[in-house]
């Protein structure tokens, strides 16, 4: 079956993220090779934790478009931490509303997204509906 409208944008969300993600590796890379970080071991640390990070999306990514569970419930808990991101930043002075925005906008849409998809695939999915119990089938 074909991926409905919603579970293709949230997988391009969830891509587009990960790409991201990608990105500030490798500027980060780039700090630790410029001698822009206080702690070397801690800059590799934080290389590495966002290259699993950015992995990990685009996993979600491929896993979106295959319809699978695992795949949309890691991305929901992705952008609900985005979301909680976007928000924290808020209490931060002064406020810097492109990291808000940037971080907090792309999640909620993200969020959003995987939960419509989900539904949709719910409500698709035959082993789903109602009376249709395992032990119904003849």
């Amino acid at each position: 079956m074909r991926p409905s409208g919603p579970t293709i944008a949230a997988a391009i969300v969830l891509a587009l993220e990960g790409i991201a993600l990608g990105i500030v590796s490798i500027i980060e890379l780039l700090a630790l090779g410029g001698g822009g970080t206080s702690s070397t071991i801690g800059g590799i640390a934080l290389i590495v934790l966002t290259l699993i990070a950015a992995v990990a999306l685009g996993a979600f990514s491929w896993g979106t478009l295959r319809r699978a569970s695992w795949a949309r419930s890691g991305g929901v808990v992705f952008q609900v931490l985005g979301v909680a991101l976007g928000l924290a930043s808020l209490s931060l002075e002064p406020r810097v509303w492109l990291f808000t925005l940037g971080v907090g906008g792309p999640a909620l849409i993200g969020l959003v997204l995987l939960i419509s998809a989900t539904r949709r695939d719910g409500a698709s999915d035959p082993r789903l509906r109602s009376g249709d119990e395992p032990g119904q089938r003849g």
